[in-house]
């Protein structure tokens, strides 16, 4: 004899732990990067849009600014640091799982109050929620081995502490 299943009614809720502004910037610019790379659409016209998403207002504007405009600007950049890390052609990867590591790459390289291990956090967080079945691991990867050159003193300190992930 098997249990009878509890009514979603009166099963427990989890309460979800409410998203903090960066985050929230992240995901629309993870949004808008898509656009820019599926669409081929204008990082200024993607703006204009995204701004006048439901939500936006709860994101952080500044840092949305800074991830969206800042990878459009560094693509190729960004591009040329995260291709010796794949382990296929950077067109086979997913245009979700490219724009995540370039938010990733582009925290790692210029948001240095943002610690490192939150940048991988972030972004495994965004492959898990929008990307494919596994593209966090591929992102958590490939963002894990960029870390060591670009945040090194950081990664060290972490390795030395027994933190680090890398």
């Amino acid at each position: 004899m098997t249990a009878a299943p509890v009514p979603a009614a009166t099963a427990p809720k989890r309460k979800a732990s409410p998203k903090s502004a960066r985050s929230r910037a992240r995901e629309f610019a993870l949004q808008a990067l898509y656009q820019h790379l599926v669409g081929r659409n204008e990082a200024s016209a993607i703006d204009a849009f995204t701004r006048d998403l439901a939500g936006f207002h709860k994101a952080d504007s500044v840092h949305y600014d800074a991830l969206l405009h800042g990878c459009v600007r560094e693509a190729a950049a960004l591009d040329a640091r995260i291709t010796p890390l794949l382990d296929r052609k950077l067109a086979e990867i997913s245009p979700i799982e490219r724009a995540i590591m370039w938010i990733g790459a582009y925290e790692l390289m210029h948001c240095a109050d943002v610690p490192w291990r939150v940048v991988l956090n972030e972004c495994i967080e965004l492959a898990k929620d929008f990307g494919g079945t596994d593209g966090h691991k591929y992102v958590n990867a490939v963002l894990n081995g960029l870390a060591p050159s670009l945040r090194a003193s950081e990664v060290e300190a972490d390795r030395r502490s027994g933190k680090s992930r890398a």
